[in-house]
């Protein structure tokens, strides 16, 4: 892997000291590997993944408005990390002397921060549908800033713009998932845990242990175990449907903010948080329907090969010698909550 990455001009050339750093921030264990060893994805994640391709393939062919939603920041020192700059000038009374400025001077540092929220389709982004407003904590993770209160409110207003009939993709942060009514489980007490079963119509026979309280549970779970802006959804006429987990590239939102942020940081000369926030509606008015079609574009052929992906791979596995042991590297391993791969 490290020849074939310094072999590829795109690519940054790498020790293999950084590889190996690089590897176990991903989640990669080094250990002695056998002769037959392959590297595979959780069998759960490829599952949620085949899923999600294969409904959002079925939503497609029925014509249906598919609108892709997500959260992102935007800091009040955002700009580009890189400049042209003349090296002809050689001071500041260099400059002067030539009657030249020495540029604009860059913030200290990022400064407050933007929690922005948006839906968007091939129709471009939703107009209403902007919710922007200023953080209130120096969390490093944005997700922090939006609650199930502030995302419900959100969507409750969103449901009405959007199409009869439409499919809205989230991915799986923990405010999109609210369930609408708590689940037992074994820490429960147990007579809560009876309660509830008789509370859906579950005849309970005494005595009982929890176990088998739990095997009650676990046969009616699938028709109780729902989420709020599911439920909201349906009632509607929309249906949501979520991303697997690690999956953002799946998002077309991703690139439509990579986009209102390049406008930012391009515009930004104050790095005053009000006059940024009149950028990021200025760089989402630029992203236009065109663009998102684009966007969904790319991302159709994303999905084109990680559909491909398991054939490939069942065929690589297949062609492997049979022997009694094979070492096999799963990989997904962490929150499952998706974030912004926002790029310069």
């Amino acid at each position: 892997m490290l020849i074939a990455i310094n072999e590829d001009d795109s690519l940054p050339n790498l020790k293999r000291t950084s590889f190996q750093l690089i590897l176990k921030d991903l989640q990669f264990e080094y250990v002695k590997k056998n002769r037959n060893s392959a590297l595979l994805e959780r069998e759960d994640l490829i599952t949620w993944r085949r899923n999600y391709l294969f409904k959002i393939r079925h939503y497609r062919a029925q014509n249906r408005p598919i609108y892709y939603l997500d959260e992102t920041w935007v800091n009040a020192g955002e700009t580009h990390s890189r400049t042209s700059m003349d090296t002809t000038v050689t001071s500041t009374r260099d400059a002067h002397l030539q009657g030249l400025t020495t540029g604009q001077k860059a913030p200290s540092g990022k400064g407050k921060r933007l929690i922005v929220l948006h839906i968007g389709s091939s129709d471009g982004f939703v107009p209403g549908g902007l919710l922007c407003f200023e953080s209130k904590t120096n969390s490093a993770d944005y997700h922090d800033e939006m609650n199930g209160d502030t995302f419900y409110e959100w969507f409750v207003k969103t449901l009405p713009l959007l199409k009869p009939n439409a499919i809205i993709v989230v991915d799986n942060a923990s405010y999109h998932s609210v369930k609408k009514q708590k689940i037992p489980v074994m820490s429960w007490n147990k007579q809560a845990i009876i309660d509830w079963l008789e509370s859906k119509g579950e005849v309970v026979t005494h005595p009982i242990i929890k176990i088998d309280l739990m095997k009650k549970v676990k046969k009616i779970k699938k028709k109780h175990d729902t989420y709020v802006i599911d439920e909201l959804a349906k009632d509607n006429g929309k249906l949501v449907l979520r991303l697997p987990p690690y999956h953002c590239e799946l998002n077309p939102i991703e690139l439509a903010w990579s986009s209102v942020k390049s406008y930012v940081r391009t515009h930004n000369k104050t790095f005053k948080l009000k006059d940024v926030m009149e950028l990021l509606q200025k760089g989402v008015e630029h992203v236009s329907p065109d663009m998102w079609k684009n966007f969904i574009e790319h991302v159709k052929k994303v999905e084109d090969k990680f559909w491909d992906l398991e054939h490939i791979t069942d065929e690589i596995m297949d062609e492997l010698p049979e022997e009694d042991e094979r070492h096999v590297l799963t990989i997904g391993t962490g929150d499952t909550s998706s974030s912004d791969y926002d790029s310069d």
